[in-house]
């Protein structure tokens, strides 16, 4: 019996294995090795890499230091992205998977394929769509507005139109995986609710209200974290469409981080950034989460 209980144990153990070998090589072990470089003045173009402890975060949180106008001023432009983007990623994605929800059946899957296959393009072929889109002089959208006799817009060179270039085009690019998921929750909200409902003399808003939304609310705050990390790790938008412009009002705080660590060669204190940034990411969706089902309480 304690033989069956070991071998039983072992085979487990083997299933487990390759996981944990993945886990290590590809998460684990760089997340500790960027945290052994932030603690260095680790520098590309230096062999001696000199331990300095928590020097980088210091200098990070210490107001005038080069390293705090860096970090805050990326990380400004983030959350003005975060907060412009999220709140959209969420309700256009669940307008869009009501849509499709109440489609005729023989036509939702062309529609699901038709939204999402935005997704599935890589970012250096979003932005090259969008930039003929975008583009100030030879664009389609102000080639259009020309046409109309209405004076073209700087969509990449002016504020606010760069935020607003900046979100539509994460809208194309990506809302496509949370109207999938979205859909995937309405197909399980029970029938027989909606059915009950309707006997007594429920309308549609009061349906969407009152079944829908409490039946999808773990989704909802699913889609709501995801949609936060992935808008906090922007980077291939502003990199390819806006440069940062104008000025550094949309230089995010990857691209700081990208600058300080290949532009200056300062790979210890860009390792520092990146480390604080992935802090705040867990901080700001612990928050979420337990707001979120606080009200729910």
């Amino acid at each position: 019996m304690l033989k069956s209980s070991w071998q039983s144990r072992l085979s487990s153990s083997l299933f487990v294995l390759p996981y944990l070998i993945c886990f290590s090589a590809f998460l684990l072990f760089p997340i500790l090795y960027g945290i052994y470089i932030s603690l260095h003045n680790f520098e590309l173009l230096s062999t001696d890499q000199q331990y300095v402890g928590f020097a980088h975060y210091v200098k990070i949180f210490t107001p005038g230091t080069y390293l705090n106008s860096l970090f805050f001023r990326g990380l400004w432009a983030t959350i003005q992205f975060v907060v412009y983007s999220v709140p959209l990623l969420i309700v256009v994605g669940l307008a869009l998977a009501l849509l499709v929800h109440y489609l005729p059946r023989k036509i939702q899957g062309l529609f699901r394929t038709f939204y999402f296959l935005p997704y599935a393009i890589s970012a250096s072929v979003m932005t090259a769509i969008w930039l003929m889109m975008f583009d100030t002089n030879a664009g389609f959208i102000n080639s259009l507005l020309m046409k109309l006799k209405i004076t073209g817009i700087p969509w990449l060179t002016g504020q606010p139109w760069s935020w607003i270039a900046l979100v539509i085009t994460t809208l194309w690019w990506t809302i496509g995986f949370n109207m999938i998921i979205f859909i995937n929750a309405l197909n399980e909200v029970p029938e027989d609710h909606y059915e009950a409902a309707s006997i007594d003399g429920a309308g549609a808003w009061k349906k969407f209200a009152h079944i829908t939304l409490p039946s999808i609310r773990p989704i909802i705050l699913f889609i709501m974290i995801t949609s936060t990390i992935a808008s906090f790790n922007i980077f291939a938008q502003p990199f390819l469409l806006t440069r940062g412009g104008p000025g550094d009002s949309t230089k995010v705080l990857l691209m700081n981080v990208l600058d300080q660590a290949f532009i200056r060669k300062e790979v210890g204190s860009a390792s520092a950034m990146a480390i604080v940034m992935a802090l705040l990411i867990m901080i700001v969706s612990v928050v979420q989460y337990r707001l979120t089902y606080a009200r729910k309480e």
